[in-house]
């Protein structure tokens, strides 16, 4: 059963409308096993890789950060997927450079 505070604190039940959205989804979920790689696809415990692609962080200064928001915001995508596309074309920038 779900759980949510009440104005003192308490824990209560959670109506049942949140608690419908919380149920397992079957189609979601055979969705995802159908993107999942294949099983002999190395992963680490970490959880650090998906498929043939592996996870890097990237920690910006704060007005760094807020630039890529804007220019995400005004391109209509998410700050992630701007960095990744940028990284992606400067890769392939590199290569092409050295003759690849």
């Amino acid at each position: 059963m779900l759980l949510s505070r009440s104005k003192n604190g308490r824990h209560r039940p959670a109506p049942a409308a949140e608690t419908e959205l919380l149920a397992p989804d079957a189609e979601l979920d055979n969705y995802l096993a159908a993107l999942a790689p294949e099983a002999d696809v190395e992963t680490t415990a970490t959880g650090r890789r998906f498929g043939n692609a592996e996870v890097h962080q990237l920690r910006l200064s704060l007005i760094a950060n807020e630039q890529l928001r804007e220019l995400a915001a005004q391109r209509q995508t998410s700050p992630m997927a701007l960095a990744q596309e940028w990284v992606m074309q400067r890769l392939d920038w590199e290569f092409r450079q050295q003759g690849h």
